[in-house]
């Protein structure tokens, strides 16, 4: 027994332990080899988008394609060992080709994933690192397989979507992003006053240095919205470059409380900080 166990393990073995670490370096020469061609060819190609916007797409197009040339290297590697030990993988074909036809039906789902995947790339909807809503999933963009999309959200939960069922994205970091909030000031405030303090906070936000990388349009007063007779709305909106607009909101609303109380204008609401107090 010891005799053939080592007779095994001094051909087949060796043999078998050698397609594997063959395998497992070649998936990872050619995923490599995959990610520098990517990079140059997509990097050459002159877009007015940004350079984080041309690092998303060669990222998700190198995890998609490599993880294609990983399946197809082992599956060689398994049919490769099957003929070592004696087992010819030519009914297991054809039994598959058999098993294939009938559940045909069955796989139109697998089919759809794959195809819905391979449009998700080619018309750059969403890309690695991305932050999207899809289907009720919000979060940020982790990986895009053949056949899934992988989320996180804010929680931290991972979501597993079906490319098949993706119908509706939201992609919020695509291009450039959006500053959009509103502020709710005492209904006798001079409205030009008010544009005048909000334009200025927002061109020195600008302005600053530590700020004027992730602002492409200062945020500033647009125009009012709702109105009772006690207040009035004042609604703000600017850009930025993707995934910046949440901090340079932010850093907008800790100015506008500084600047409000410096000018004594009273504020009633703004969503996301503490209200100023009214003086008694």
């Amino acid at each position: 027994m010891w005799k053939d166990i080592i007779f095994w393990i001094q051909h087949d073995g060796i043999y078998i332990v050698l397609i594997l670490v063959v395998s497992a370096l070649l998936a990872q020469i050619c995923v490599k080899f995959l990610s520098s061609i990517v990079r140059r060819t997509v990097g050459r190609i002159k877009t007015d988008v940004s350079d984080d916007d041309i690092k998303k797409r060669q990222d998700t197009i190198t995890s998609l394609f490599g993880t294609m040339i990983r399946v197809l290297i082992w599956i060689t590697a398994g049919f490769s060992i099957l003929r070592r030990v004696g087992i010819d993988p030519a009914p297991l074909l054809a039994s598959a080709g058999i098993l294939g036809v009938a559940l045909g039906f069955g796989s139109q789902s697998l089919v759809k994933d794959l195809l819905s995947g391979l449009f998700i790339i080619i018309e750059n909807q969403y890309r690695v690192g991305d932050v999207v809503d899809i289907e009720g999933a919000a979060g940020t963009v982790e990986q895009i397989t053949i056949r899934s999309t992988v989320i996180r959200d804010i929680e931290g939960n991972v979501h597993y979507l079906p490319n098949g069922t993706v119908m509706h994205v939201i992609n919020k970091t695509m291009g450039f992003s959006k500053v959009s909030f509103s502020v709710k000031v005492s209904a006798d405030t001079n409205v030009d006053s008010l544009t005048a303090i909000i334009n200025e906070v927002g061109e020195n936000l600008a302005a600053d240095d530590k700020w004027k990388d992730k602002v492409l349009e200062p945020p500033h007063f647009i125009n009012i919205g709702a109105m009772t007779d006690t207040s009035l709305e004042a609604r703000i909106v600017g850009k930025t470059p993707p995934s910046k607009q949440w901090g340079v909101t932010s850093e907008m609303r800790k100015r506008l409380l500084a600047a409000f109380k410096k000018h004594k204008i009273q504020m009633l609401e703004m969503p996301g900080v503490t209200t100023v107090p009214k003086k008694k």
